[in-house]
């Protein structure tokens, strides 16, 4: 385990997560940072009733962790959420944006406000988070790590998800931004992102559509949510690494169709 008190100047630095109420990587991540000592600020916004029992189970085994409801595309609930979780813990030490939508359709029927709903909860969420978490760490003796997460197949897309592509291929941009952006405020805030591949396809995606992602992998095998939560984990921990898009998607990047 990392010294965390060497890295963020606490022996339990603070951990906000959003999109970590559903069983996704969020949620994998929350319980990851809670085991290795972290306090962690579980955000939600529909998934209130997962969060609230994430957070009693991470109580009962001894962890400490809390729950934070905001709507991400607003931003006053975000400067809310921020600094309501400043106020809770007393700092916060690391951001992970992992709240995301995507909803498949037709290019034909791809409208101006899925468009927009799709950059609103990916992208602009995302920037209104690194900018309020981030201006909180800037004041922070030893800074912050922020991560974000992206998708590894905005190199090469595919079909169905038009409105959906472009909101995630902002978050490149939005990370090497913010990476120059803070670090010019204080050098020991950093930002990254992990991209993530085949990881917990949907349940009711065709099995040939499931195994044309695992082939098209060089593992050839579908990723856990594990796998993702341990790079962010990496990025976190890793003080001289910063302005990273890291894949974590088992070589679906360079392979496959």
């Amino acid at each position: 385990m990392s010294d965390l008190k060497s890295l963020f100047g606490v022996p339990n630095p603070v951990a906000l997560v959003t999109g970590a109420g559903a069983p996704r990587i969020g949620n994998c991540l929350a319980r990851c940072l809670a085991r290795r000592g972290y306090r962690v600020a579980i955000h939600a916004n529909h998934s209130r009733a997962a969060a609230n029992e994430t957070v009693a189970e991470l109580h009962q085994q001894g962890g400490v962790a809390w729950c934070v409801v905001a709507d991400l595309t607003d931003e006053q609930a975000v400067q809310r959420m921020v600094q309501e979780t400043r106020d809770h813990f007393g700092r916060l030490d690391v951001l992970a944006n992992c709240a995301a939508s995507w909803n498949p359709k037709r290019l034909e029927e791809v409208t101006a406000s899925d468009v927009q709903r799709h950059f609103e909860t990916n992208a602009l969420s995302t920037f209104l988070c690194c900018q309020q978490a981030g201006l909180v760490m800037v004041d922070q003796p030893d800074g912050g790590a922020i991560v974000n997460l992206g998708d590894w197949a905005v190199a090469r897309p595919y079909r169905d998800y038009a409105a959906y592509f472009p909101s995630k291929g902002a978050i490149g941009a939005l990370t090497r931004s913010f990476a120059v952006e803070l670090a010019a405020r204080n050098p020991k805030v950093r930002v990254n992102a992990v991209l993530p591949g085949p990881v917990m396809l949907p349940p009711d995606l065709p099995e040939r559509d499931r195994q044309t992602a695992i082939q098209g992998t060089l593992v050839k095998r579908e990723g856990r949510p594990e796998n993702v939560a341990h790079a962010i984990v990496f990025l976190v921990e890793n003080d001289f690494v910063t302005g990273v898009c890291l894949p974590v998607d088992g070589g679906r990047t360079i392979s496959g169709p």
